[in-house]
């Protein structure tokens, strides 16, 4: 006599993958038997043993409060999208040939650098909160020595090697490279600290020390190097060094170096002229322009807001420059001066009209404060007479100043034949790109600073580690120039990169259980989510 029983899954293993067998077990002659009915291939663990719980008649019904359980929830989308562009841009092989842990930890601090800018701590902690570092190959709590200080260390010691390799991808020779300094400034003590010095800010952030920063970029933007110098360097100075890193590191026996006001000056011209393959581009300072004016080279009525006019230096032929002028920053500049005459004819005032008796040399102090204040000192006309200050606005030469607001000379020994002077005034005005990298790292969104490392040498990681970040953001931003085009204007503009990343950041892992049965499930892509990741992988939405 045979009795059947119902069906059941039984779940078996072969190697690392699983499946199902669906079988029935049935006592016959008082032997328990059991027959075959086919094999259910292809299903993670998980879902098998919910259709296993199925056959049993475990489930749950779908009323029950108990029949679905969210039990926690990461960030996935946003770090799983910026991981796979920068595997496809070889990152990972540029920083080592062999897939070693402390690449995969170097990873997710590059990538945590643009999700969640902060501490190398903070970032440690995230472990809760995304699958960042899962993806990057590290379960549960992450030691921020072993998975954050050690790896910066490996990393600052590959940093030769890893700009070389970017280099030799998007750096060809006879390229245009776009070359400029900015400074970070730090708080706090740093007694021990052979870079972290007083010196000139660009940002105009006094009475901080703080560090240099030369970023090298190509024609498009993209940052191939980054090098910390102390905080009292001056820019000219690591020009020369800079061209010989490019052409003896880099390979790269012709180029065209494009770097800002300043860069190319009577100390260092004549060695870079004598650097065989090298052609520059730069603009004057304001000394050099009226230098060019008193030896009437040029001329104010040379100066055009439509196009650029060309003059050849008689004294050096070989050097041509481009005069341009913008009616916008002629405007600006105009406002600000006018703005900081008020303020200086304000304080020559109260000077003028005190009535307490000082000496001389007293009243001559208190000017000298306010025309360095100001920086006005050369537009105004005074002397102290038994205590009394008798001044006056030299309007002739305000009226002069005036003639060259907007005005600017860019600088070049580029061949006539190799380059137009259209094209030397655009190659000049990339260096934009240099400063929007430079906004980049230290505010808008990577947030260089605060510099919460004491160590010159992570102090250099940690600035190697964001321009990393920015390279992989520099090319993100490139594959979502589409969405970004079609964007609306005004209240209607919904994206920018912030907003691309957040809701990338939506698109979360849960870890689920239903029927006693746990796993994970991803969150189902929205369209415009669809459409990210897709431009981000490179291909059309």
């Amino acid at each position: 006599m045979k009795l059947a029983r119902r069906v059941h899954l039984e779940i078996q293993k072969h190697r690392s993958s699983f499946y199902g067998v669906l079988r029935s077990s049935f006592r016959e002659d008082g032997q328990v038997k059991h027959s075959n009915h086919g094999r259910i291939t292809g299903l993670a663990l998980e879902q098998l043993q919910l259709i296993q719980a199925a056959f049993r008649g475990d489930v749950v019904p779908k009323d029950s409060p108990e029949a679905f359980q969210v039990l926690s929830s990461k960030e996935y989308g946003a770090s799983c999208a910026l991981l796979a562009l920068a595997k496809e841009l070889g990152l990972p092989q540029m920083i080592y040939s062999r897939n070693e842990p402390w690449v995969n930890d170097c990873m997710a601090m590059i990538i945590g650098r643009i999700l969640y800018a902060g501490s190398k701590l903070s970032l440690s902690h995230q472990w809760k909160n995304t699958v960042l570092w899962e993806l990057c190959g590290v379960s549960g709590p992450v030691d921020v020595e072993q998975h954050c200080y050690e790896p910066m260390d490996r990393l600052l010691d590959r940093q030769k090697a890893i700009q070389k390799a970017l280099a030799s991808k998007y750096l060809r020779d006879g390229c245009l490279v776009l070359y400029d300094i900015s400074s970070s400034y730090f708080e706090g003590a740093y007694e021990e600290s052979e870079i972290v010095l007083f010196g000139y800010n660009r940002d105009g952030k006094r009475g901080h020390e703080q560090i240099c920063l030369g970023l090298l970029c190509n024609a498009q933007g993209c940052p191939v190097g980054v090098e910390v110098f102390p905080g009292n360097t001056q820019d000219a100075s690591t020009v020369l060094e800079k061209v010989k890193e490019l052409q003896t590191e880099y390979g790269l026996k012709k180029v065209i170096f494009v770097g800002d006001r300043g860069m190319v000056t009577q100390a260092n011209a004549k060695e870079l002229e004598a650097v065989e393959g090298l052609h520059w581009i730069s603009a004057l300072t304001h000394q050099q322009i009226v230098q060019l004016l008193e030896r009437k080279v040029i001329t104010v009525e040379l100066f055009d807001e439509k196009k650029a006019v060309e003059v050849i230096d008689p004294e050096n032929p070989h050097l041509r420059y481009e005069l341009c002028r913008n009616p916008e920053s002629a405007k600006r500049e105009g406002i600000t001066r006018q703005r900081l005459v008020n303020l200086t004819q304000e304080g020559l005032r109260k000077i003028a009209e005190s009535p307490r008796k000082v000496s001389d040399e007293k009243v001559g102090a208190r000017v000298g404060r306010v025309l360095q204040q100001y920086k006005m000192g050369k537009f105004v006309v005074w002397k102290v007479v038994k205590g009394k200050l008798d001044w006056s606005l030299d309007e002739a030469k305000i009226a002069q100043e005036k003639l060259f607001d907007g005005c600017y000379i860019i600088k070049s020994n580029v061949p006539v034949e190799q380059m137009a002077e259209q094209k030397v005034v655009a190659s000049y005005k990339s260096l934009s790109l240099v400063e929007t990298a430079f906004r980049n790292l230290k505010t808008v969104s990577l947030e260089m600073r605060p510099v919460f490392h004491k160590r010159d040498d992570r102090i250099q990681a940690h600035v190697f580690l964001c321009m990393l970040a920015y390279h992989v953001q520099w090319h993100a931003q490139q594959r979502l120039k589409p969405l970004f085009a079609k964007d609306g204007k005004g209240k209607d503009r919904q994206w920018t990169f912030s907003n691309v990343m957040e809701r990338l950041k939506a698109l979360r892992q849960q870890r689920v259980k239903v029927s006693g049965v746990e796993f994970d499930q991803l969150a189902e892509a929205e369209e415009d989510q669809k459409e990210i990741v897709q431009l981000l992988k490179g291909k059309k939405a």
